[in-house]
């Protein structure tokens, strides 16, 4: 029997998701890599990671584990590849399943393949040369050693994204079956189609306080855990909330405090940290910082990994379960790979690479919850009392 694995972020889960994972889910168990609190936007999840991955198993999930937050909060290539090395330490998936806008595999081989060549990092550093965003000179570059067509699945967000999943699966030497779906429903960053909403929509729905309409683009359970979070105070969880601690962090940090954060050697630390001494909002932080090199994900995966502290990525010590059906529940029985933590305390049996990334993930996770909109609700320690739901 196939497993299939899906590297995602269900923020929140919508029914473009439910119909793939009814795909899947009929013909084997499903295993979902999820961010947790924090998105690969740079931006705090609309609710917690604890009800995003019920919300999963409610509708045809087996297994629910995190993805940490230093791949969660990462450019495309990172979180692909912190997904699928997620994935691989299972040591049962079969299958890497994804949407994309195009839903043609080969097309995206195509372009995976010309972005692993040597001819393509040269033509790469040519068009850089001329001063243009990255995505727009990788684009360009792909135009130039393939054709228009291909190089325009470049344009699209959930094309990048399973690009980056081949190009991850071939690095990792993981013999795992990439099978992609036609994205379902609106625009990435538009309104609906077809009665499915994308999750930015719902998003910016929830955020505004159309709550009702928000949840008409949800299954009945997503839409269940919504009401029950929202109405414990916990949801919609807006970064904006958080706004004057974010700021008052990044004002104690000096110039080369943003260093590490740069990601990409190009200066952009000391540009960020010049709108961070002028700026008095984030929104205002964020458009001073912006060019036409830097767009705003980038910028926001700086603030918020600055915030945080977030580390380097190293390795993955252990794999933290969210949620789980009862099928999913056998599948654990089986695996042998990494160490598997459904409690809390079993990572004291761990070793020191666990137990700090842990003990930082609670530490994030505490500073999520002072988003929650009813502040009696963020005491700390919810990671370290949280244990997995099970179906």
């Amino acid at each position: 029997m196939p497993v299939f694995g899906v590297i995602c972020e269900y923020d929140p889960f919508h029914l473009g998701h439910r119909w793939m994972l009814e795909q899947l889910h009929r013909q084997g168990p499903v295993v979902c890599a999820m961010s947790g609190c924090f998105t690969q936007r740079g931006e705090f999840a609309a609710v917690n990671k604890f009800a995003r991955a019920e919300m999963a198993v409610r509708n045809g999930a087996d297994l629910v584990l995190e993805l940490p937050t230093p791949w969660a909060v990462s450019g495309a290539e990172r979180f692909a590849r912190g997904g699928v090395e997620l994935l691989k330490k299972i040591g049962l998936v079969t299958h890497l399943a994804f949407g994309s806008e195009c839903g043609d595999l080969e097309a995206l081989q195509r372009v995976e393949a010309c972005l692993s060549a040597e001819s393509f990092q040269e033509t790469l550093r040519r068009r850089l040369e001329g001063g243009e965003t990255f995505a727009r000179c990788r684009q360009a570059a792909v135009e130039e050693l393939l054709d228009p067509r291909d190089a325009a699945l470049l344009s699209q967000p959930n094309n990048i994204l399973a690009i980056e999943y081949l190009k991850a699966l071939r690095r990792a030497d993981f013999s795992m079956e990439p099978i992609t779906f036609p994205r379902r429903g609106g625009p990435h960053d538009g309104g609906a189609a077809d009665g499915i909403a994308s999750a930015s929509h719902i998003r910016g729905l929830l955020r505004a306080g159309h709550t009702e309409e928000a949840m008409a683009f949800l299954p009945r359970e997503s839409a269940e855990v919504l009401r029950r979070e929202i109405a414990a105070g916990r949801g919609p969880v807006d970064m904006h909330t958080c706004q004057r601690a974010i700021l008052a962090r990044l004002r104690t940090m000096s110039q080369e405090d943003f260093l590490p954060y740069d990601g990409g050697g190009e200066g952009l630390y000391r540009r960020f940290y010049r709108a961070v001494r002028q700026a008095t909002d984030m929104d205002g932080l964020l458009e001073a910082a912006r060019t036409r090199r830097y767009p705003l994900a980038r910028l926001r995966r700086m603030l918020l990994a600055a915030y945080l502290e977030l580390p380097e990525p190293e390795h993955i010590p252990y794999l933290r379960l969210l949620a789980a059906s009862s099928r999913g529940c056998t599948l654990l029985r089986r695996m042998r790979g990494a160490p598997v933590l459904t409690k809390p305390a079993d990572v004291s049996r761990l070793g020191q690479t666990a137990q700090d990334l842990f003990t930082r993930e609670a530490g994030w996770t505490d500073l999520y919850t002072l988003a929650y909109p009813d502040l009696s609700q963020s005491a700390c320690g919810a990671d370290w009392r949280a244990t997995p739901w099970i179906m």
